[in-house]
């Protein structure tokens, strides 16, 4: 194998240029007090310019130069020389690499020294995509391109950071419950862990194509929200301990799907994972009054292993007082006295006495006596709601074993995972745009964006074998193609996506 050598890295001109800056200004302070921001600016690009330095030197060790080369049990033969420009976290790298094709065969070209780098997108180095992937997580292309401006490093542009998250997602997704599992691996679960809690619930998300207009809610029914939008589902897997602290916390969010059955796998496959470690753990179900989440939480709970004591279904019971305090309003009229009274009241007994959803439907079935019209059929709304949670709400025996009894984490998770980023002003998501953005919000706030990140990055890069070396006739031709007719030529990842992971 032959690889590309440059001079000693300690002759390169950035270092000179630096030694030179900073002779000179020592020189300026005999002139009187310089300017110190500008001094910092200088300097960082000065840095910059030897790291970039470094990074093509290393690069060019990466190029490989032989007849013939063999990829995946693939045969290509060398076909021409071209540089190509590669986004660092320091900025553009420049490097002259050979390129290959396959024998017989008319296709794109193949780049061993990105193969063997593991450049994403054709361009992005592993560091410089792992930057621009966290950011994107939070911040849109525009936003994301005016920080990496302001930080003075790499220049990408919007549309490049648009397409970056779009080119990790489908590796993700092609070996998400493997990577997911190899995760959950190397974490640990603290020894004062008691309670599992499983969360589900749905935030509306705006979505492009398709004619997806709003439909009305049904009991046990979320509405579909307004015309446009479809539900984003996400999922928690909480651990606390004896006490009630939380201890970690598992998000997961899937796009609109047919009965979130991704995200019905993702939780089963955590609370499986945790179990097996620990099947002492308490689990618990906790979710709003909506049946479709209760359905995919028992779907959940009948995959995993008997558990040593009941696995109750807590209704979230702010979700509860919501309901209450409709119905005293109903009763009562909103904003009175009176209402304002009976609604801490009833919150007191719900909360705290073991009969306490009881007392809440036997006032309630007897304000619903007493009213007439459209006042009866609001308070006999609530009645019902409380009638069918009736066994989902006796909390003050969840409260003296331990169990949680509020969702206040899958609310956050719908917030800060979805809201957040995904329903600013003027958006709209494709399937595959908006799972992008998802999956690298998931993995961050799960705080295992760093081992996803080892297997990501990973997987773009792919072990390349030497079949012939280079004959000296051959390199001569090729010298000659490049000087007189330079070609660059982007070879597209996606084309070798089934590749095996290089070794």
């Amino acid at each position: 194998m032959e690889v590309c050598h440059s001079d000693s890295v300690l002759e390169s001109p950035a270092i000179q240029r630096l030694g030179q800056f900073i002779s000179e200004r020592h020189q300026t302070w005999a002139l009187g007090v310089p300017d110190f921001e500008c001094f910092e600016r200088e300097l960082h690009e000065h840095v910059l310019a030897i790291e970039r330095e470094c990074l093509r030197a290393d690069l060019e060790h990466y190029d490989v130069s032989a007849e013939e080369i063999e990829v995946a049990g693939v045969v290509y033969r060398l076909a021409l020389t071209s540089p190509e420009t590669y986004l660092s976290g320091a900025g553009a790298v420049t490097v002259t690499r050979h390129l290959y094709r396959p024998t017989g065969r008319a296709s794109k070209s193949i780049c061993p020294l990105e193969l063997r780098v593991g450049i994403i997108g054709d361009s992005w180095t592993p560091r410089a995509a792992r930057q621009a992937a966290f950011v994107m997580a939070h911040l849109t292309p525009g936003e994301s391109e005016a920080v990496f401006a302001e930080l003075e490093g790499m220049q990408p542009s919007r549309s490049h950071l648009d397409r970056l998250p779009k080119e990790l997602s489908p590796r993700w997704e092609s070996h998400r419950q493997e990577w997911e599992a190899a995760v959950r691996a190397q974490e640990t679960i603290p020894q004062t862990a008691a309670v599992l809690a499983l969360s589900v619930d749905g935030v509306m998300a705006p979505m492009k194509g398709g004619d997806h207009r709003a439909k009305r809610s049904r009991p046990g029914k979320h509405a579909s929200g307004p015309t446009g939008h479809r539900e984003v589902g996400c999922g928690t897997a909480v651990w606390y301990d004896a006490e009630g602290e939380r201890l970690q916390t598992v998000r997961s969010g899937r796009m609109p799907e047919h009965k979130k059955v991704a995200l019905q796998h993702q939780l089963a496959a955590e609370a499986a994972s945790l179990l097996a470690l620990r099947p002492d753990l308490i689990r618990v179900r906790l979710a709003d009054g909506a049946e479709d989440n209760w359905r995919l939480l028992a779907d959940v709970e009948q995959t995993l292993p008997a558990p040593p004591r009941p696995s109750p279904e807590v209704v979230d019971f702010y979700h509860a007082c919501d309901h209450l305090k409709k119905g005293c309003d109903a009763a009562w009229g909103e904003s009175t006295a009176r209402g304002k009274a009976e609604f801490e009241r009833l919150k007191t007994l719900l909360k705290e006495a073991d009969d306490g959803v009881d007392q809440v439907m036997r006032v309630l079935k007897y304000q619903r006596g007493r009213a007439r019209g459209r006042k009866r059929e609001r308070v006999a709304d609530e009645l019902t709601y409380f009638r069918n949670q009736w066994p989902r709400m006796q909390y003050a025996d969840y409260l003296r074993q331990g169990l949680p009894i509020a969702s206040g984490v899958i609310e956050a998770t719908c917030k800060t995972l979805v809201t957040q980023r995904l329903k600013r002003s003027g958006m709209a998501w494709t399937l595959r745009g908006g799972q992008a953005i998802l999956t690298l919000r998931s993995l961050i706030q799960s705080h295992r964006w760093p081992p996803a990140w080892k297997l990501l990055s990973a997987n773009f890069r792919q072990t390349v074998v030497i079949r012939h070396p280079r004959h000296s006739s051959l390199a001569a031709v090729l010298e000659e193609q490049t000087d007189s007719a330079p070609v660059v030529e982007s070879c597209s990842h996606d084309d070798y996506a089934a590749l095996p992971l290089a070794a």
